[in-house]
């Protein structure tokens, strides 16, 4: 649960009805049976928002629809219309011994999004009265009423498209803007080349420099030697996650080095008046992205100015497609219109593969009532063998250059790589930052799905065990023991020389190790060791 300071009005503009009437009644029962990754940056982002108004429409899926557990929502019907508010004796009522807590966490959350508030208690009245917002409690039932602006779901363009511009195009284009970022995450792309990044639309020439910048802010990459990008702990965790969560990832990131820009700006005494940014109108957008129809060209000037500034790095993202002929036009692709969905693809190649295998007439958009749960691919996966031996069923280059990162790569076949789990390809994937837990994760969640159901069969993980032992056991001894090449000193004529040398390898930095008691020390480089013995020698 998030914290927001009382200054702050965090609000979404919730449209129960206007839901149901939107997605149908079979999509909103199945809305409301999980909570999306956007509703989680929310909770974050309510804490650094200061003034965002329940006005944009779309943001109501993730708030009211999936946001809140059941009990919240019951909270909210009954105070919507209430003409008094509600006393927490009155709420005790309602509530069996043994759903206390559900409840306490219930209006908790409300409160942490500003949509709920509590009175002060006092010695003659001990019981709170609990009440919606102001604001919160008119926007809804404007909503439920039929009020509201026409365009919150964004204006269809009126201009000719390009005949070209389809779904189909839309998804492979997506496809390669989001690969060239997670390519870039596995360290397949030199940091110095291809500065200017590709172009909208380009694909393979890696992301733009602004996404380049933003991954290793958010410290999902870190720069190596030779110019080169390394994959560091939080970026595997990004690899590990769902496509969509992956998304939500990279816009958080995105938010705060708006947040974080606007804050050096003001500390400089900068005008950025018109060219920033605001975080909150940031959230908004994507709300009513997710909103839109997937393969429809909506009319950028409909657009506030500070929306239109951000095309550009949705683009970047492959969240938009803009056509260089028709720049009055941008097309949301299926990266942005799942935004708030339910899909739990373990990646965005993987839903797009399912939503075109899908009849031409539900081609638009991933339905809440068909949204797949698994992999698409029932062919493909990784088999793990007792004997670390792996085969991967994949074409892919990212799935290749992944298990790079921790395998022995042995043979490539044009469906299928064998690659070997060794103690060097693990230790040098622990060294770059990649844990035990985080290399099992991966297996476990793209293996091979007989590898799933023989695992159900017999009741034992997916992952042979002595595999997984021995992984975390190969960590366990890399951080154990720590391999320093160097140089050991010992044998001294004296005490004294010994403490003199001692004290000018701590001087220059090259001492690793020292035990005063036996008069041996160990350094990492030796050549101005020996001279500095050379010269006390001489000067002797």
């Amino acid at each position: 649960m998030c914290r927001a300071a009382s200054r702050h009005h965090v609000v979404l503009w919730p449209l129960v009805l206007l839901a149901r009437r939107l997605l149908g009644e079979a999509a909103r029962r199945n809305v409301s049976k999980a909570v999306p990754a956007a509703f989680h940056r929310l909770c974050y982002l309510s804490a650094h928002a200061s003034t965002f108004r329940y006005t944009p429409p779309p943001s109501l899926r993730t708030t009211v629809t999936n946001g809140h557990a059941p009990t919240a929502k019951v909270y909210v019907q009954a105070l919507l219309y209430s003409p008094t508010p509600l006393t927490t004796n009155d709420i005790e009522l309602w509530t069996r011994p043994e759903g206390k807590g559900t409840s306490n966490r219930a209006i908790a959350r409300l409160r942490s999004l500003h949509i709920a508030q509590l009175s002060q208690s006092t010695r003659a009245k001990k019981a709170q009265d609990i009440q919606l917002t102001a604001n919160f409690k008119k926007s809804l039932r404007l909503a439920l009423e039929g009020g509201g602006s026409h365009n919150s779901f964004g204006v269809p363009s009126t201009l000719p498209t390009d005949p070209k511009i389809h779904i189909q195009y839309l998804d492979q284009w997506a496809g390669r803007i989001w690969q060239d970022i997670l390519y870039y995450v596995v360290n397949s792309v030199p940091m110095k080349a291809n500065e200017s990044g590709g172009r909208h639309g380009s694909g393979g020439g890696g992301p733009k420099r602004a996404v380049r910048e933003l991954l290793k802010m958010g410290g999902l990459v870190r720069e190596g030697a030779g110019g080169l990008v390394q994959i560091s702990e939080h970026g595997f965790n990004f690899l590990l996650q769902e496509a969509n969560a992956q998304v939500w990832t990279l816009l958080l990131l995105w938010l705060e080095a708006a947040d974080r820009n606007k804050a050096l700006a003001k500390e400089q005494g900068t005008d950025i008046t018109g060219t920033a940014i605001d975080n909150v109108e940031m959230l908004s957008f994507l709300f009513m992205l997710a909103s839109l129809e997937l393969g429809r060209a909506y009319d950028t000037s409909a657009l506030t100015e500070t929306r239109k500034n951000m095309l550009p790095a949705l683009a970047d993202f492959g969240l938009i497609y803009i056509d260089r002929d028709r720049p009055q036009q941008y097309y949301p692709t299926r990266l942005a219109t799942t935004l708030t969905s339910l899909s739990t693809m373990r990646s965005v190649s993987a839903s797009i593969d399912a939503a075109t295998k899908k009849t031409p007439g539900d081609a638009g958009s991933l339905g809440a009532d068909s949204t797949p749960t698994a992999p698409a691919d029932e062919n493909g996966g990784i088999v793990v063998e007792t004997n670390y031996r792996i085969y991967a069923y994949t074409s892919s280059p990212l799935q290749i250059a992944i298990l790079k990162l921790f395998c022995r790569l042995h043979m490539r076949f044009p469906n299928m790589v064998t690659a070997r789990l060794t103690r060097e390809s693990v230790q040098e994937a622990i060294k770059e930052g990649i844990t035990a837990n985080q290399i099992i994760d991966y297996l476990v969640a793209h293996a091979h799905p007989q590898m799933r159901r023989a695992a159900a069969a017999r009741g034992t993980t997916v992952i042979p065990p002595t595999v997984m032992d021995q992984i975390r056991l190969w960590q366990l001894e890399s951080q154990r023991m720590q391999k320093t090449p160097g140089f050991q000193f010992k044998d001294f004529e004296s005490v004294e020389e010994y403490r003199q040398l001692a004290e000018y390898a701590t001087e220059i930095g090259v001492l690793v190790w020292k035990d005063d008691r036996k008069g041996t020390f160990f350094v990492s480089k030796v050549e101005q060791i020996r001279e500095f013995l050379k010269a006390r020698k001489k000067g002797n």
